[in-house]
């Protein structure tokens, strides 16, 4: 590519991020369409590492720093949370804005710089994960970061550059690359770096795979200077405490179903097909690469909610970048020229509907109503950029069983699988849930917690959520895990436990209770309201003193 279309490349990704960045940022604001939980879960972590707090050492998240740094350093700023997040975007965006220029102009030609380069930029300033659901979520915008670095790294890798090679460049972008992923999520560190070692290799890049290692070990370093030796043990604890949980191991189908499935067996079978015509057209490097990939990009989308494979559309990219000449046939006869564009249109096909909802989320946050919206952090005003729909924030149901003993229905109670009972003090909680509302619980548990006498603690849920002081006059329990997965995650550091009746989630209560009578702690009871018991956590190594009963004591 010649230095002036390389120019106006750079200026079309610079208009891309201009107009959907800019879009974005002229509403003033993000007005949340769904997934309100997740967009509270960011905050904190935001809010928490904004005041000092460090990922895996202070709190416990298996989300990587870099996923939360850029919208932290916005905070620190003085910006509300939901402009940082924006602004944040924009960053990401015009930071890998050269990478993916240089990816363009070196491997790709005809149409594909100028689609490529465009879908990645879109990618960063999105508002919206993916999928077809097009209301707008700040949810897993680390996912979608993730994937536009693996969009730079997996094309570096893979494909042959078209003029002198420049192994220095290449090797430190995919070096650097993998190390924020690395540090941003780590599954598609683990999952992708067998694949880029294969394809390196096989190409026989020796040189570019050694700057790779050199760039990704100098980010370690950098990383371990700044954040301490320990970061490294904090963080592969978090790793592992998740990857072990029962309670949320993946948060959306099981394995098999997103690879064999109906919602994406086309886009296991289109990969597939990519890796035999390759190998049939003589790109054996290239198509051994995309085999050892594909489990890879299979537990990526198994790992992420809503499995949205957003790999098929750089699949469709490499189909047609690696096309061989029109002389090329298989066994069968058929042109793999045309069989390889064939997978291309598939993959393109398959993957529209996600790569257009990702483009035009930030045209419909501008459009979005405002009237009937609140803050989500509505006890701190300066964050109340952060808006969703008031109905969502505030209308809370109970779910209930009526397969309970007592109940009329409990004769059929054998016949259905059902969750054990979950006790507290020898007393078997109610089998019922909370639906939707969580602001609407967290404003008046807080409020009521504060008139109680309270105020000041450091308060912990065995709930989904330990949001509490984003709403009151408390304190964040320092090593706890904002979003909970499993474990007792600082519960040497909080003051009391809030246990709701109806929790947001049971499961999650229940592996929170069997943990601590499993680990020796005991909980006494020191408030009990309709809607939650207030206890505070002794030490198994300490004599219970106050007056409620303890776990130990059924």
């Amino acid at each position: 590519m010649g230095s002036s279309r390389a120019i106006r490349l750079l200026a079309f990704l610079g208009l891309v991020v201009g107009i959907l960045g800019g879009v974005s940022l002229v509403k003033g604001g993000i007005y949340l369409g769904k997934h309100e939980g997740d967009a509270m879960h960011l905050a904190e972590l935001v809010l928490r590492m904004a005041d000092g707090q460090l990922p895996h050492r202070d709190f416990m998240t298996p989300i990587g720093i870099l996923a939360i740094a850029p919208i932290a350093a916005f905070v620190s700023l003085g910006q509300g949370i939901g402009m940082a997040f924006l602004l944040a975007q924009c960053l990401v965006a015009l930071t890998l804005l050269p990478a993916v220029l240089r990816v363009a102009i070196s491997r790709l030609t005809g149409v594909w710089p100028w689609a490529y380069g465009g879908f990645v930029m879109a990618l960063c300033v999105a508002l919206v994960h993916g999928e077809a659901h097009s209301a707008i979520s700040v949810s897993m915008h680390y996912n979608r970061w993730a994937w536009a670095v693996a969009f730079v790294v997996l094309p570096l890798a893979l494909l042959l550059p078209h003029a002198k090679e420049r192994p220095f460049v290449d090797g430190a972008i995919v070096g650097i690359g993998m190390a924020v992923l690395a540090l941003m999520k780590a599954t598609y560190f683990v999952a992708l770096a067998p694949g880029v070692a294969v394809a390196l290799i096989a190409h026989r890049r020796f040189a570019m795979l050694g700057w790779a290692v050199l760039a990704g070990l100098a980010i370690a370093a950098m990383t371990t200077l700044l954040c301490g030796t320990d970061f490294w043990w904090a963080y592969l604890q978090d790793l592992l405490t998740v990857a072990s949980s029962d309670s949320r191991p993946a948060p959306g189908e099981d394995f098999v179903t997103v690879v064999a499935g109906p919602a994406n067996i086309g886009a296991s079978l289109s990969i597939l097909a990519a890796v035999i015509f390759l190998r049939q057209a003589g790109r054996a490097a290239e198509g051994v690469a995309l085999l050892i990939l594909m489990p890879g990009l299979f537990y990526i989308t198994y790992q992420n909610f809503g499995n949205d494979p957003q790999w098929i559309l750089l699949l469709a990219l490499l189909s047609f970048a690696l096309r061989p000449d029109a002389d090329h046939r298989n066994g069968l006869g058929w042109r793999l020229r045309d069989a390889l564009s064939y997978v291309g249109v598939i993959a393109l096909a398959l993957g529209l509907a996600s790569a257009v909802n990702v483009a035009l989320s930030p045209f419909r946050n501008l459009a979005a109503k405002t009237d009937d919206t609140t803050p989500l952090l509505s006890h701190l005003p300066q964050h109340a950029d952060l808006r969703a729909l008031t109905p969502r924030l505030f209308t809370i149901r109970r779910v209930e069983s009526m397969t309970e003993p007592g109940e009329p229905f409990a004769v059929f109670r054998d016949r259905v699988e059902h969750e054990d009972p979950v006790v507290l003090n020898g007393e078997t909680l109610p089998e019922c849930a909370q639906e939707g509302g969580i602001t609407a619980w967290f404003e008046l548990v807080s409020a009521e917690l504060e008139a109680a006498g309270f105020a000041g603690s450091a308060i912990m849920g065995t709930d989904l959520y330990s949001a509490y002081w984003l709403y009151g006059d408390f304190r964040p329990v320092i090593g706890a895990a904002p979003w909970y997965y499993g474990g007792l995650p600082g519960i040497e550091n909080a003051d009391y436990v809030v246990i709701p009746l109806c929790p947001l989630s049971r499961s999650l209560r229940a592996s929170m209770l069997k943990s601590l009578e499993e680990t020796g702690w005991q909980l006494n009871e020191v408030l009990r309201t309709s809607l939650y018991v207030v206890a505070a956590p002794v030490a198994p190594n300490r004599n219970a003193t106050s007056d409620g009963k303890a776990i130990s004591d059924r």
